[in-house]
């Protein structure tokens, strides 16, 4: 059976002799005990409990009390085991040698503290005696205490892993983001202790209760802390953590801080995940018989942590603010929000305070540099329109934006709620369509308006480039492009429909086959008007003249029209089937029609061939070329 290591009550001794010499003698009193002195171990222990219950039981405390020879022997004893501790043995070694030890160490504890209660004990040889012994216990106590400490750090494992950031975050002008890059972190098993071991935990647990119970908390906790404190810096450092001032923020460039934020997500979400856990389990476990210490050290531990994390945090709100910031403040958001999840159960109002301030700017800032999109769209006035009517760059930039914003969706719905957009003025800004079917105007969210007014803006800005395009055709298969690109990109994205609405999804869909029938109105109808069979017979003869002119005028018109828009773009390949389906459906049966009708009226052989210059095969050919542009350079293009 497991002999108790209670100092409390204990009083086991070991009786072995020590060898002499290896044995130090610091003073006289420290000399090699006699076997009496050993064999009557448990009767003295026994005396002392009895001086002690009867100083502390006595009310009047007006003179000192005689002190017993038994104090002196446990004080005896008590030096020898320190000698013996600082030369041959170490704490844990001996089980019988520890208990002894605390045994007497408590003892001697009680007795210090009662006798410190009566009048001229400062002067008195014994109790000075006895407090100098206690003292030289408490040294040797904290000189073992470092030693565990010291001895037991963390070590990384070469295997260990570190959680990856839940989502890619870089975003620039020039980058399709059509792909969701949302990536699960890895699993990260949590080490119960990391290089301690039961035994060390169990002595570092005995030597702080002995400490405490002397009268020496502030020594022992202080001890702790630096400990634990600098293990922890160790453990950052092999993160990778570096702690970087304001101004150095401030002074770099944004790719390299990127990298710096991802690399403070990973170390803060490893912190709120795993080390915070297993640091607070491991100061319950050394100071478990005061959970109120426990609770404390690990307080201050993580308190000073975390200022340093929210430090950071609070730099990068400084640096200057712009669109592709965005997702890597948000990524900040979150981690602060886990944070604050981490110490919910910690009497920690202060800290809990000044994550919240932190996270508040935080928010504050995303929400500045969400709605910074309204500028970049106010602002794109190029007079120089898209060639061949492709995808303005605007379209692309402000639709993936949106896309990759949106897969943030819960996070922005809380910062807009909880950190509205300050100073600003709905009247002046594009009337949201309402939704009476599906949700009203006052339910939309902060951000859902905030989106809406995006895309209003955009629409707006699309109106003003489509009439840079002289060619009112032209002007249509811009807006058909831009409008097809948007709406695809809506229908791609769940988070963006459930925020625009079905009902705004319909109508742009109907405006998009709006424009479709416009071009064809503006492109088709001249051409349509020549095929037609009026005007070309008088009393029913046909007028040759006319007729000639009319062959020549499709061929003039036809030339025209493929030769210019073979050089348009449409970029959705659904989009440039449906038009050309639709162009061929219209031109071709009336081309077959006229040609058919008219076509014995012409001579035959060089006459016919001059004017007669398409079969209605070869407009099928020719239709099937429109809207290609710089296929090479398009057919690779994202969407």
């Amino acid at each position: 059976m497991e002999k108790s290591l209670d100092p409390e009550t204990s009083g086991s001794f070991n009786g072995k002799k020590d060898d002499e010499s290896s044995t130090p003698k610091p003073d006289a009193h420290a000399e090699e005990l006699s076997p009496e002195l050993r064999s009557s171990f448990a009767q003295i222990m026994e005396d002392v409990d009895m001086f002690v219950e009867t100083l502390s039981s006595a009310t009047e405390k007006s003179s000192f009390p005689e002190i017993p020879d038994c104090v002196e022997s446990l004080l005896k004893i008590i030096e020898s085991l320190i000698s013996k501790y600082d030369v041959s043995t170490r704490f844990g070694q001996n089980q019988e040698d520890n208990a002894s030890f605390f045994g007497s160490m408590n003892r001697i504890s009680k007795l210090v503290n009662n006798l410190g209660e009566f009048p001229s004990g400062s002067s008195n040889s014994s109790f000075n005696r006895a407090s100098f012994v206690l003292h030289r216990a408490v040294c040797l106590l904290d000189a073992e205490f470092h030693a565990l400490l010291e001895n037991s750090k963390r070590s990384s494992n070469p295997d260990h892993k570190s959680p990856k950031s839940y989502k890619q975050s870089s975003f620039n002008h020039n980058q399709e983001l059509d792909q969701s890059v949302a990536s699960e972190p890895e699993t990260v098993t949590e080490e119960e202790f990391p290089a301690f071991t039961k035994e060390s935990i169990a002595n570092m647990n005995l030597l702080a209760k002995s400490m405490i119970f002397a009268g020496y908390e502030m020594e022992c906790c202080l001890i702790y802390g630096a400990f634990r404190g600098k293990a922890f810096e160790n453990e950052l450092d092999k993160l990778g953590y570096e702690n970087i001032s304001t101004d150095d923020v401030q002074k770099m460039q944004w790719e390299p801080l990127e990298k710096e934020i991802a690399s403070w997500i990973n170390i803060v979400q490893r912190c709120s995940r795993n080390l915070f856990s297993s640091e607070r389990k491991l100061c319950h476990s050394v100071f478990s018989n005061y959970p109120s210490i426990a609770e404390r050290l690990f307080f201050d531990l993580a308190t000073a942590l975390i200022m340093r994390f929210l430090n950071f945090a609070e730099a990068i709100v400084l640096t200057k603010r712009s669109a592709e910031k965005l997702f890597k403040i948000l990524d900040v958001y979150e981690t602060l929000r886990d944070i604050l999840a981490t110490i919910n159960d910690l009497p920690v109002e202060d800290l809990e305070a000044e994550i919240t301030i932190a996270q508040r700017r935080v928010g504050e800032s995303a929400v500045s540099i969400f709605c910074e999109l309204e500028n970049s769209i106010k602002n794109d006035n190029g007079k120089t329109p898209v060639a061949g009517g492709a995808v303005h760059p605007l379209t692309r930039y402000t639709m993936n934006y949106l896309k990759y914003a949106c897969e943030y969706k819960d996070t922005l719905e809380q910062v807009f709620q909880l950190h509205p957009r300050k100073n600003i003025s709905y009247s002046n800004q594009p009337k949201v369509q309402e939704e009476p079917e599906t949700m009203e105007q006052s339910a939309l969210s902060e951000f859902s308006i905030q989106v809406r007014m995006v895309m209003d803006l955009l629409d707006a800005n699309l109106a003003m480039k489509s009439n840079l395009y002289k060619d009112p055709s032209l002007r249509y298969i811009f807006l058909m492009n831009n409008g097809r690109y948007i709406v695809q990109k809506i229908k791609g994205s769940a988070e963006i429909y459930e925020i625009l609405g079905q009902t705004w999804y319909r109508k742009r869909s109907s405006e998009l086959r709006q424009y479709h029938k416009n071009y064809q109105r503006e492109t088709w109808s001249k051409v349509l008007q020549v095929l037609n069979h009026e005007g070309l017979q008088v009393n029913g003869k046909v007028l040759k003249p006319v007729l000639k002119e009319r062959f020549k005028s499709f061929n003039s018109l036809f030339d025209e029209i493929h030769k210019t828009q073979s050089a348009w773009i449409l970029s959705d390949e659904q989009l440039q089937s449906e038009l050309r389906v639709s162009i061929s459906s219209v031109v071709i049966p009336a081309y077959r029609s006229f040609l058919g009708r008219f076509k014995q009226f012409l001579a035959p052989g060089r006459q016919t061939e001059k004017y007669v210059k398409y079969q209605p095969e070869d407009l099928e050919g020719l239709i099937e070329d429109l809207f290609d542009g710089n296929r090479m350079s398009m057919a690779k293009r994202k969407n």
